[in-house]
């Protein structure tokens, strides 16, 4: 195992903080090239050991930069990203940009249209370094397809990053880019921000509109989990991921899932308010969970009451295990006509991962997908219910540290045997309820491997999420902790 690294200086041009950036590149400090080049060359020294992009775009960045070092030296005001390298989760349109969703089955894709999030992030002037790899279509809570290398974890390289936004979890915390654009359908995005020590950001369904991403239906496979699916953020710290996410938010009219736009700005984040009731579930109900997990997450649900001012009480999960109907809502909200038709008409032994082959060959019923539909209305009411006396809920982000790189899942967790499809148990049942959550790291285990704490607010309450994730972050700063691999390391 290797031992995590504590620099004492940040990486070139501070590219651990968005608002830095985007800050000193709007009034001219630096150049927007100079930035995206310092990027491009981390990722051309570090990511032969990590795997995190499977599509970089160098060229294109550097011609983007380019334009907008122009403008600004024209006197035109920068957007609120300016020159800020961003990645894209490989499962996202991108224009002009290969988008291959993990699998063989669309290797050579080119999007002609870009997502509305990535469309967001360029109006802004984010600058899009590369497309990171991701699990086939999503299925799967690691960081291997059929179609690129595995990605690896910074913290240890034969550990996984998490997934499926394995590679965009893997550059941030590695400092390939300071923030990074993810999905969450069932804890993508909140899950590989765990095991890489960062923050995961999943906002309120809705809240940030996708199109054609889950929606366009000539894309089978890149087109299900309509009404599970978020986009997300991945960032170092809290203040950049409410920095991209304002940027991201406000309704779309092809996304008929998305909301209007209540806020006038998520930029600025408020002071947490004292005396809040926060529910801790330690475990989702009755899995098991790894004992340094556990440790840490009570630690880190204690400062809430000790540092914050809230009062907060241990409690059991609103619900049970609502794993079967998930896998059923994922089931029925996908192409399953249109993927088999496109496998057939692939070119012979195109291969698909295990989850989607597993999806693929499972018989499935008009009663089973009625019953998760009603396991779903149960689940909204009882979490409903559960938060009239709540006003945030803390659960440990995963019940494990990283595992192996050639794994599905962990196997076992505290030495009970899990199914690889059901040990993220606090993660998915929030994309069937759609309410916010975000990740922070909870702190490191003996052998150095980052632990997640999970904020989960009421529907709707992004805003006090947000607040909770930067008063925890304030309390007990993670920002200095830096993998091995990565940026700050090269520094010492």
């Amino acid at each position: 195992m290797i031992s995590p690294q504590t620099p004492a200086t940040r990486g070139p041009l501070g590219l651990d903080r968005a608002q830095d950036i985007a800050a000193a590149v709007a009034s001219g400090a630096i150049s927007p090239v100079e930035v995206v080049q310092a990027a491009l060359d981390a990722m051309d020294r570090l990511d032969p050991s990590l795997n995190a992009f499977c599509t970089p775009a160098h060229d294109e960045a550097l011609a983007v930069a380019r334009r907008l070092e122009a403008r600004i030296r024209a006197g035109e005001a920068a957007g609120p990203l300016a020159g800020v390298p961003v990645a894209i989760k490989d499962l996202i349109f991108t224009r002009g940009l290969r988008t291959t969703f993990g699998s063989r089955l669309y290797a050579d894709f080119v999007p002609d249209e870009d997502d509305v999030a990535v469309a967001r992030l360029r109006v802004a002037d984010a600058i899009i370094v590369g497309k990171t790899n991701a699990a086939e279509f999503g299925y799967g809570g690691f960081g291997h397809n059929p179609l690129f290398p595995t990605t690896r974890n910074p913290w240890d390289p034969a550990l996984t990053s998490g997934g499926s936004s394995a590679g965009s979890a893997a550059a941030v915390a590695a400092g390939l880019c300071p923030i990074a654009l993810g999905s969450d359908g069932g804890g993508s995005v909140r899950l590989p921000a765990a095991f890489c020590g960062i923050v995961g950001f999943k906002p309120t369904m809705g809240r940030i509109p996708l199109w054609p991403g889950c929606r366009d239906p000539r894309f089978a496979g890149a087109s299900g989990w309509e009404s599970i699916e978020h986009y997300g953020v991945l960032s170092r710290g809290v203040d950049d991921a409410a920095l991209m996410f304002d940027v991201m938010a406000g309704p779309d009219p092809r996304d008929r899932l998305s909301l209007p736009r209540v806020a006038e700005t998520w930029r600025t984040i408020d002071a947490l308010p004292r005396g809040l009731r926060i529910a801790f579930v330690p475990t989702w109900s009755g899995e098991p969970l790894d004992r340094a997990v556990a440790t840490l997450a009570e630690r880190a649900a204690a400062r809430f009451s000790a540092d914050l001012g809230a009062d907060v009480e241990a409690v059991t999960a609103p619900f049970d295990d609502c794993i079967h109907a998930y896998r059923a809502i994922v089931a029925m909200e996908t192409d399953l006509t249109g993927l088999r038709a496109r496998i057939a008409a692939a070119a012979a032994g195109v291969a698909v991962s295990r989850p989607l082959s597993a999806l693929l060959a499972a018989e499935w019923s008009g009663d089973r997908f009625a019953d998760a539909i009603v396991a779903r209305k149960q689940a909204v009411a009882a979490i409903a219910c559960f938060m009239e006396r709540f006003d945030l809920v803390l659960t440990p982000t995963v019940p494990t540290t990283a595992f192996p790189i050639d794994r599905d899942g962990p196997g076992s967790i505290d030495g009970q045997p899990i199914d690889d499809d059901a040990w993220t148990p606090a993660l998915f049942p929030l994309n069937l309820t759609g309410q916010p959550a975000a990740s922070v790291p909870a702190g490191w285990t003996g052998e150095g491997l980052p632990v997640g704490l999970q904020i989960v607010g009421r529907r709707f309450d992004d805003s006090l999420v947000l607040a909770a994730a930067r008063a925890f972050e304030t309390v007990q700063p993670w920002h200095r902790r830096y993998p091995p691999i990565s940026i700050w390391s090269e520094d010492r």
